[in-house]
């Protein structure tokens, strides 16, 4: 258990910022490991982690990666699987959760890695899991075939981890941050009521990066509906640099082709780093995955 601990803590990225929510997690894990609950007794939890995939083999590699150090952290035996909405064939949610149950998962932890609560992927995943009754929005998601109890978890949003791991990625970007701007630039939504719980969430993220940063302005834009471009212009009228920061899983089309196209003509920085690879992002399911298992009745 030590070292998959050390290991968590270690890497490129993290800053002395967030020793403290790190050391609090480390804590909880090396605590939660002298407790009697077994990943082998009559009800037998399981992980079911679950992204969006991606046609980029790098862009899957980062997920993997970060659910392997998941997994070196809770205890032995514990399975856990790593499944993706499309694209990855063999590894689709359905194929996950076959794969927990042949393994006797009978109370199925689902973490479901996305950068928003509205983000309409969680919503229709939800609603195929049985967590929910009917989605908010017409989907052709069906409802997946499983026995076991589904205790579904929260996507990013504004943890204060993420907080710290986007500060960590864009750092190196900051010269003055009392003349700078950072503007977060998510995927968002078209559709009323998920567009607004992306505002709320990126909002509030952007007021956490600002509070351990230093930046004299931290503010969002959205891909759907389009604000970025609008955003730039409104702070560089206003006498600051702009930085960006794309608040995406992972590198990819979006990070580097689409967010440019929405910037061109405008001058700003950016690094193109999404949250993967970084530390405290298995930290963030672990935090997850161990305060649902107390809350369950094995």
């Amino acid at each position: 258990m030590k070292e998959s601990l050390d290991m968590l803590q270690g890497g490129s990225g993290a800053s002395g910022q967030d020793h403290g929510l790190r050391q609090g997690l480390v804590s909880e894990e090396a605590e939660f490991t002298r407790e009697p609950l077994s990943a082998d007794g009559p009800r037998r939890p399981g992980v079911l982690v679950i992204s969006h995939g991606s046609p980029d083999g790098h862009w899957v590699k980062l997920v993997d990666e970060a659910v392997a150090a998941v997994k070196a952290g809770l205890p032995g035996g514990l399975p856990v699987e790593a499944s993706f909405l499309e694209i990855v064939d063999g590894r689709l949610i359905q194929d996950g959760i076959d794969r927990l149950e042949l393994e006797g998962v009978t109370d199925m932890i689902v973490i479901p890695l996305f950068m928003s609560s509205g983000s309409t992927h969680v919503d229709e995943i939800a609603y195929a899991l049985g967590v929910k009754d009917t989605p908010e929005k017409e989907t052709d998601l069906e409802h997946f075939r499983l026995s076991a109890r589904v205790f579904f978890g929260e996507p990013v949003d504004d943890h204060p981890l993420v907080a710290q791991m986007i500060w960590d990625k864009v750092k190196p970007l900051s010269r003055e941050p009392e003349r700078e701007a950072l503007l977060l630039v998510g995927h968002g939504s078209r559709h009323d009521g998920f567009r607004q719980r992306w505002e709320q969430g990126i909002s509030s993220l952007a007021a956490r990066v600002k509070d351990i940063s230093g930046l004299a302005v931290t503010d969002f834009a959205l891909l759907n509906p389009d604000s970025v471009h609008k955003k730039v212009t409104y702070w560089q009228e206003r006498g600051y640099e702009v930085a960006i920061a794309p608040l995406f899983l992972s590198a990819g089309y979006f990070t580097k082709k689409e967010i440019p196209s929405r910037l061109e003509g405008l001058t700003y920085r950016y690094s193109g780093e999404a949250l993967l690879p970084h530390p405290l992002l298995p930290h963030w399911m672990l935090d997850q995955i161990l305060h649902i298992m107390r809350s369950m009745k094995l």
